[in-house]
């Protein structure tokens, strides 16, 4: 899971929060949404929590947010309740206040977090330049909110700030956002923007200017200097440009200065601390000033209202200019209708989430699946201006005109479900995300792919090559508008500079998670070479993905750490279930079975398919019935995703739909705690889709999607006409419900099918997979391999 990546940078212990779940804010508003539109199940504050106390482990829950936004757009709008800990989304429902509204904002990681920039709050009388502490120990403007109040819904969100008697409503478009408060009477009556917050940290320079009587545009800077991705180590460094209108007219205006010494250090440490935050507060606040730069700026407009009466903020967000910004909104928001905005959010959401289509299945089946589908829609998300052009990996402006330039790429989660769904119902954004990565690896001059892409930024996050895996699975499955030769010749260069080489293994303290995901994405490139005709680099490769026996001991009979050297490391009395022994944020039960391109042969040197099966069975049957973070199956976190899809590979395919099954009613919930681990940009999510529809991937770069049992009556697939032949392909369940979940017999277009698999390419010709259901397992059916 990448929220603390403990073991590749320093330690984050996670600060717990003790938790109230009022069940009843966590009803979606349909007032405008129509009931039967895929948009109307989607519930945003589905793992809308980072606590630590619910989870039982420091990585905390989905850390998912609430707030509005649109299809893999560049602009979230979003209630931000804190800014320190680990807690990427700025936003824990547990929390009892809020201390702004940002636009940017990123979905399900931890690791300090980034973004939540442009940070908007509404107030009333004092003007206070600080947002203040969630405990009370230090005043500011953050205002506690009515939890019944709160409301979120796809594309809008909404609570009333009990401190000001102030509604809160946000909407977006996909490059800019609205705010609209509803304000009591009052003759000091504000808006006010905190340029320079920063989910883990802050924007280390801003600049703000007044443009005419309603308008003010700017930037704010982030650099490592302060904080953000990895408290600086995810080396993020950009630039947000924002052009702002304001609905009622700028007469009372002004700025916050803080004066921040040189020598201060900047980090998320020093600007929660109470010397930094004490500065701040002490902020001259300049009347009148028009424009300005500085280390910690803030803008205002205050104005006396009637009861009531609703004053709008629109922004257009860009990570290029200010005229950027300026085209992004004047191109989305012309005028200053919410609810139209709003209207237009929900009808992208309605038609990016009928890609897929469900039928059967309880209300909180379908609420738990478009919920889960609109968050494998957040990210990767578009980077690039409505003109298409984008901010590169050179510091330079560049344009796009064959592909959207797209940003956040968790490589080590996305690859085993979020981008293998992709290539089914949006191939054309695995093509995006591919130019982006490869394109920056250009304008970095670099010789290798970026694992964990941010604006930009290679953070070194994780380990793996998971692009390589991404291009892999892409160009197996025809999707392939890329520069094919400069992406093979990024893809080596990776394996080259992060592998096993030709020692074949990676020694050190993750030595089994090295040695394994080096392996795999090895396979991943021995195969992209065998495509392409290089027969030599395919055979070199194809032999270094049998890297993974190397790290097996045959007298424990399971993985064991090496040195640098090669040797053994100290065997533990718990060495199987031992979390960090020779693995990331794992242990070796769980990491072990990461052989995705040679499972037989990795079934083989465990002692055969019979012993393994039973291995399985223990793994599974040892896990906790919630399946919270754990030391079996622990669904939490990536390792094992592929997992219950191995009883396919074994001959034992009932028991892949037994605990497919399992994972989808007890690890997923319509509720704030719904996701039992870190939503990890769309990876928790899209295991879900894959799952609840009835195929999964084993191993990405092969096209074979196995086959399990779909929780949902009927499963429409919809098809990209650019990349498939068909139109659409239908999985449909015969006899399905919560006791018949095991396949008994199928039939693909017609005719009878008893593999326990399917090929992606019968997927995008088209057709219907038809499934049909029984209480018991059929151990005859889905044998043949």
């Amino acid at each position: 899971m990448t929220n603390t990546k403990q073991a590749v940078f320093k330690a984050l212990p996670g600060k717990k929060y003790c938790a109230v779940i009022f069940t009843a804010a966590l009803a979606i508003s349909t007032l405008i949404v129509k009931a039967q539109t895929p948009a109307a199940y989607v519930n945003p504050f589905i793992g809308a929590t980072t606590n630590t106390d619910d989870a039982g482990v420091y990585h905390g829950l989905g850390k998912t947010f609430p707030g509005a936004a649109t299809p893999y757009g560049m602009v979230q709008v979003s209630p931000n309740t804190i800014t320190g800990g680990d807690n990427g989304s700025g936003y824990s429902f547990e929390h009892t206040s809020i201390e702004g509204f940002a636009m940017t904002q990123m979905s399900g990681i931890g690791w300090y977090g980034d973004l939540g920039n442009f940070l908007v709050m509404p107030t009333t009388s004092k003007l206070k330049t600080i947002a203040g502490k969630a405990d009370g120990s230090l005043h500011g403007y953050r205002s506690k909110y009515d939890k019944k109040s709160e409301k979120a819904s796809a594309g809008y969100y909404s609570a009333l700030l009990t401190d000001y008697n102030i509604k809160a409503e946000a909407t977006a478009a996909p490059h800019s956002g609205m705010l609209r408060f509803t304000f009591p009477q009052n003759k000091e009556s504000r808006i006010q923007i905190d340029l320079a917050r920063r989910v883990g940290g802050t924007s280390t320079l801003q600049y703000v200017k007044v443009v005419n009587d309603h308008t003010i545009e700017g930037w704010m800077k982030c650099t490592p200097d302060g904080g953000g991705w990895g408290d600086g180590d995810g080396h993020a460094d950009y630039t947000v440009y924002f052009y702002a209108e304001f609905s009622k007219p700028l007469t009372d205006f002004g700025v916050w200065s803080a004066d921040i010494p040189d020598g201060w250090g900047r980090k998320l440490n020093d600007v929660t601390s109470a010397k930094y935050l004490n500065q701040v507060a002490a902020a001259p606040v300049l009347k009148g000033v028009k424009e300005t730069e500085g280390k910690h700026l803030g803008f205002y407009t205050q104005f006396a209202t009637h009861a009531n009466e609703e004053v709008i903020l629109k922004t257009g967000i860009s990570f290029i200019s200010m005229t950027g910004a300026k085209n992004n909104l004047n191109a989305e928001i012309k005028d200053w209708n919410f609810d139209g905005v709003h209207q237009k959010a929900i009808a992208l959401w309605n038609n990016a989430l009928s890609k897929i289509n469900v039928e059967g299945g309880t209300k909180e089946q379908k609420t738990v699946f478009y919920t889960a589908l609109y968050h494998t829609m957040i990210d990767p998300r578009i980077v690039s201006d409505v003109d298409g052009n984008y901010p590169g990996g050179d510091g330079k402006a560049h344009h796009a005109a064959n592909f959207n330039k797209r940003t956040i790429f968790s490589g080590w989660d996305v690859f085993r479900s979020q981008m293998p769904l992709q290539t089914i119902i949006n191939p054309s954004l695995v093509n995006d995300e591919i130019n982006s990565l490869v394109t920056l690896a250009q304008e970095k001059q670099k010789d290798y792919l970026e694992r964990w892409e941010l604006l930009n930024a290679y953070s070194g996050c994780m380990l793996g090559n998971p692009a390589v895996s991404v291009i892999a699975d892409a160009y197996a499955k025809g999707i392939r508008n890329f520069n094919v030769p400069e992406a093979y010749r990024l893809a080596v260069g990776s394996v080259e500079k992060f592998g096993n080489g030709d020692k074949g293994f990676t020694g050190g303290d993750l030595s089994i998670s090295y040695t394994l995901e080096y392996a795999y994405t090895d396979w991943c490139t021995g195969q992209l070479a065998k495509w392409l005709g290089k027969t030599a680099d395919a055979e070199k490769y194809i032999n270094r993905g049998q890297a993974y026996k190397n790290v097996f001991d045959p007298e424990k009979g399971w993985y064991r750490p090496k040195d640098d050297k090669g040797n053994w490391k100290a065997w533990p009395d718990s060495a199987r279930t031992k979390q960090w022994y020779g693995t990331i944020e794992s242990n070796p039960y769980q990491q072990g079975w990461f052989v995705p391109q040679d499972v037989q042969g990795m079934a083989k040197m465990m002692g055969g398919n019979e012993k393994v099966i039973a291995d399985l069975n223990n793994f599974f049957g040892k896990t906790p019935d919630n399946m919270m973070w754990n030391d079996y199956y622990n669904h939490a976190n990536e390792p094992v995703h592929h997992v219950p899809f191995l009883y396919n590979r074994l001959g034992a395919p009932w028991l892949t739909q037994k605990w497919t099954r399992e994972i989808c009613r007890r690890a997923y919930n319509n509720s704030v705690d719904g996701l039992v681990g870190n939503e990890d940009v769309g990876q928790m999510s899209a295991w879900y889709v894959l799952a609840a529809s009835g195929i999964h991937p084993v191993c990405p770069g092969d096209t074979r999607q196995e086959i399990t049992s779909p929780v949902f009556n009927k499963v429409v697939l919809k098809l990209d006409p650019k990349y498939a032949k068909g139109k659409t392909f239908t999985i449909t369940a015969q006899n399905n419900s919560a006791t018949n979940i095991y396949i008994q017999s199928a039939r693909l277009n017609g005719k009878v099918y008893n593999k326990c698999y399917i090929d992606y390419k019968d997927i995008t010709a088209g057709g219907s997979l038809l499934l049909t259901m029984g209480s018991k397992p059929n151990k005859s059916w889905g044998i043949l391999q």
